[in-house]
């Protein structure tokens, strides 16, 4: 083949083109006159419109799971704020309802002291101010211990009441805590006077088994003028009690044909089971003058008859 007839122009693969710089160009040049165009005569409106519609679908899809965890963690911290504001309403609920416990048993206190407090101006007696500790540990008694001893002048045998009446009688007295022996213990008795027909009697606690928290009053006969609903206060013959201190009130008499006896049973108006403040009184006993010797002669009397 003669030389001349080869095509010696480059192959398609090594075709350079418009230059870099003639693209630049162009395409500043289309760019600058779309940019005046479209301020000028707003013509790329209609072409924007048209593209966000054909794309709003393919936004709408793929915005779905951003707005999914979005809503996941809003959820999420929500419940979080809804647990946490819960339980700081629980805890100030408790607090307003122990707030509100304490009230009413504040106010209860008060009630009781006031009446207390009554009831100890119509005594002529000294008396103590004390306040329950706690129980006896002793199963089988009724005794309270009191925060008030000897160093406060606190001695066995002074009588103990409360707002209702008569709650018992101190029983031993140490340093700075005394032992009170409620008027519901079995061992204890107290002279009482009927108020409504002015009769004397002895009332004891209730042996352990019967009506425990109750009182008897015992060796009364059975024809005696006793019925429910009668007051039952101190004699004042004992030389503990002053006279007139409520003492119970009786609910139920008993008379049986085999006995000379009525079984009387009475309920006691102090708080035996849930006294807190108390009064220890001084015994009437060392309030009356000494007794004279039994040995000495009456006053005035003179020897034997003539």
């Amino acid at each position: 083949m003669p030389l001349g007839t080869l095509d010696r122009t480059p192959p398609p693969f090594f075709k350079q083109g418009p230059s870099a710089l003639s693209k630049l160009m162009v395409c500043s040049a289309l760019a600058l006159f779309l940019m005046v165009a479209d301020t000028r005569f707003k013509v790329t409106g209609p072409l924007r419109s048209a593209v966000a519609t054909v794309l709003y679908p393919v936004q709408w899809v793929a915005m779905r799971p951003v707005l999914a965890v979005q809503y996941a963690g809003g959820y999420f911290q929500s419940l979080r704020s809804a647990q946490a504001a819960e339980t700081e309403a629980r805890a100030r609920l408790a607090e307003q309802s122990l707030r509100a416990h304490q009230v009413e048993q504040l106010a209860q206190e008060n009630e009781r002291l006031r009446k207390l407090l009554e009831l100890r101006e119509r005594l002529q007696a000294p008396a103590v101010a004390a306040q329950v500790l706690y129980d006896a540990p002793d199963p089988y008694t009724r005794k309270v211990i009191i925060d008030k001893g000897a160093a406060q002048g606190i001695a066995p045998g002074s009588p103990v009441i409360d707002e209702g009446g008569v709650l018992g009688q101190v029983t031993r007295a140490h340093g700075m805590v005394s032992e009170v022996t409620l008027v519901t213990d079995r061992d204890h008795a107290t002279p009482i006077l009927n108020a409504r027909t002015g009769v004397r009697g002895v009332v004891y606690g209730e042996p352990s088994g019967s009506q425990v928290g109750s009182l008897e009053l015992r060796f009364m006969p059975a024809g005696a003028d006793v019925k429910a609903g009668d007051l039952l206060t101190t004699s004042g013959i004992d030389g503990v009690y002053p006279a007139g201190l409520p003492v119970a009130r009786i609910d139920k008499v008993e008379r049986r044909a085999d006995t000379a006896f009525a079984r009387i049973h009475a309920t006691p108006l102090a708080l035996a089971a849930g006294a807190r403040h108390v009064m220890v009184l001084q015994p009437t006993a060392s309030l009356l003058p000494p007794r004279p010797p039994a040995d000495d002669p009456v006053p005035g009397a003179k020897g034997g008859r003539r």
